[in-house]
């Protein structure tokens, strides 16, 4: 399934060396704002461009917008929108067809569609493909907008590297914080040294993974739904579409199984006019809906699967061992360029629930 959402339906298209990636969406009630170069900002975010330590495949992403918007405003139908893929090459993709690249979806999508399946570049499972992701997100922070809801993400980790952030910095500072620097994390120190791991996974021909945090301000109270369609839940099936995450936490997350319920209850206080918590163990979310607190998670990103070093493989068509070294344009670490992605998602998650509940119209 290349689609995700119930009210607010998100679906993939394109691959990654086709002729575009994008997205259609369907859903959106006629007469919204479409701020496009809001949404073009977004998809910049995502670029490689300025980063020294991307890949060097260089994609304008130029926003399309197909249908739903009329006039600068949506028009009731399904908004349909995408990039072209304009900087392609084929030919290191086509010498490794029969040669399963060690951590990509290679072996397993031939099996399930056959030798015919387009995976240059990764095909259908490749990162290009959160492009669709990212305007999905944008679109859905407009819609969010008027009922509150502000967010951001960060780069937390690169491998051994992790940042020290305070906890009770405003959404707004993090954001220029985290853009002030190619790793996208807030804390300046520590992005210099991120920055030194990508190098050196880089010089060996290796790379590097790391984590992602979102935090996300505004959240109404009561937004969500129980059991199968919870904030956690709906979050982690939408982000687990990212190619390259592994994991995900909310609030103090796996860190909960350490602690006593004394310790992880977040006790509850009247302030300033409203019932909030003296700590957010929980991360925003209790029963499956949003508490009022800021809703946090963070993700697990691991190392680029496309390495410069020698692979063990299989011949797929001599059932012979065989020796891969990847070619191609890849990220030694795709963490911070992730971080507008998982951040995106988590705004799509939330433009859905959001709709589902009554909260948007």
């Amino acid at each position: 399934m290349m689609e995700f959402g119930e009210r607010y339906r998100v679906v993939l298209f394109g691959t990654s060396h086709g002729p575009e990636v994008g997205v259609e969406i369907h859903g959106i009630p006629p007469g919204h704002d479409v701020d496009v170069g809001a949404i073009q900002h977004e998809l910049d975010r995502r670029r490689p461009v300025g980063r020294r330590l991307a890949t060097k495949r260089q994609e304008e992403d130029r926003l399309v917008i197909d249908r739903g918007v009329v006039n600068g405003r949506t028009d009731g139908g399904p908004f349909r929108a995408h990039v072209a893929n304009e900087d392609v090459q084929r030919a290191a993709y086509d010498r490794m067809r029969d040669l399963p690249r060690p951590g990509h979806a290679d072996y397993p999508a031939r099996v399930r569609y056959g030798p015919e399946a387009d995976l240059s570049g990764g095909g259908i499972f490749s990162g290009r493909m959160t492009v669709g992701l990212v305007i999905a997100g944008a679109l859905a922070r407009q819609l969010l907008a008027p009922i509150g809801v502000d967010l951001v993400g960060f780069t937390r980790s690169i491998g051994a590297v992790d940042a020290s952030i305070d906890p009770s910095l405003a959404l707004g500072e993090i954001r220029r914080r985290a853009s002030a620097n190619e790793v996208a994390c807030p804390d300046l120190s520590s992005a210099l040294r991120m920055e030194e791991e990508i190098a050196t996974a880089r010089r060996s021909g290796d790379s590097v993974g790391g984590v992602v945090e979102v935090h996300i301000d505004g959240v109404p109270v009561g937004l969500g739904e129980p059991f199968f369609d919870s904030i956690e839940g709906d979050i982690a099936h939408a982000v687990f579409a990212i190619p390259a995450v592994k994991a995900i936490e909310f609030g103090v997350g796996f860190g909960a199984a350490r602690m006593r319920g004394s310790e992880h209850n977040d006790p509850f206080c009247y302030e300033n006019g409203r019932i909030r918590t003296t700590s957010n163990h929980a991360g925003g979310i209790l029963g499956g809906l949003a508490s009022g607190m800021p809703i946090v998670y963070r993700v697990a990103v691991k190392p680029t699967s496309s390495i410069a070093r020698p692979q063990q493989t299989v011949n797929l068509a001599t059932h012979e061992p065989a020796e891969l070294v990847v070619t191609g344009r890849h990220d030694p670490c795709i963490v911070p360029r992730a971080v507008v992605v998982v951040e995106n998602v988590g705004a799509m998650v939330l433009a859905d629930l959001a709709y589902r509940g009554g909260f948007l119209s």
